[in-house]
Parts: structure tokens; sequence; C-alpha cells
């Protein structure tokens, strides 16, 4: 199983910045995701269930992921939400924004990466966590860029 659990400081308003994990904002953020479709919305969004199709080169992957945890107020935003890819692999990630003040917020970012048959586990092990880590930082960088766009 890969984990990663990463945080900064971005230079934005809160609110700002969870704009930007708001369905129709999401491409700016995950620009594989090439759909992203509510499939059953609950009452306080956990529960909540989506398909999503994340395109790699020429191959497209369709999954659906639930939320799992869900918190919104004025000085801390967080959503926990779950899927399997390929029927290989188990993720599960986490974003969490805490208010330092009204131009700044901590945001961090965590999850699990875990193979669920034979084949992603064996994908996992051959897998480099470097290659994890060039992910999960430039996904960190993607939305502080996307977030100081919208400072402005």
């Amino acid at each position: 199983m890969q984990t990663w659990n990463e945080e900064m400081v971005i230079e934005a308003n809160i609110e700002v910045i969870w704009n930007l994990f708001q369905l129709e904002n999401m491409p700016r953020i995950m620009p594989q995701i090439i759909e992203n479709e509510v499939i059953e919305k609950k009452e306080g969004v956990v529960g909540s269930k989506y398909r999503q199709k994340y395109q790699e080169g020429k191959r497209v992957e369709t999954y659906i992921v639930e939320d799992l945890a869900h918190e919104d107020t004025p000085n801390r935003k967080h959503n926990t939400s779950g899927f399997v890819l390929a029927k290989a692999f188990k993720i599960e990630t986490s974003f969490t924004l805490e208010k330092i003040d009204e131009n700044s917020t901590r945001f961090f970012y965590s999850g699990s990466n875990q193979g669920v048959n034979f084949l992603g586990k064996a994908l996992m092990k051959l897998g480099s966590s470097k290659n994890n880590d060039k992910v999960v930082v430039d996904f960190m960088k993607r939305v502080e860029t996307e977030a100081l766009k919208d400072s402005k």
C-alpha cells in the first residue's frame, strides 16, 4: 500500500480554494478527469456518488467515487472520497483546508492506494513511490496555482 500525507500554505482565502473542489471546477485542478457526473446526491454530502472518467493517454477508466466524510465550516473544510480503479486499486483521498487568516489557508492532502487483487498488488510492488510523490506534489501545486489566479 502507498500512502501520502502532505501539507502546504496557500496565500488565498479558504473559500476561493474550496470552490476549486466543486464539481464544475474540478477539471481545473484534475485535468485528467474528463467527466464527473452525479449519480446519487445525499443530504449532507456523505454517501453521495459520482461517475468519473479518467483519461491517461488514450486509455479511459470509468469508476464510481463515493464521499466518505465531509465538513464545511467557515474555518475548516474537509472531504474524503474513495473509489476502486480498474478493479485493481482501492484509492482513498482526503483534502482538508484550515483557515489561517483571510488571505492564507493551510492545505492538507492525504490518501492511500492499495492493490485489491493479484494484479493490483503486483503493480503496486513494481510502482515507484517517487512517481506517486510527484503526482501528489504536482496536484497540490496545481491547486495553489488555480487558487492564486482566482485571488486576484
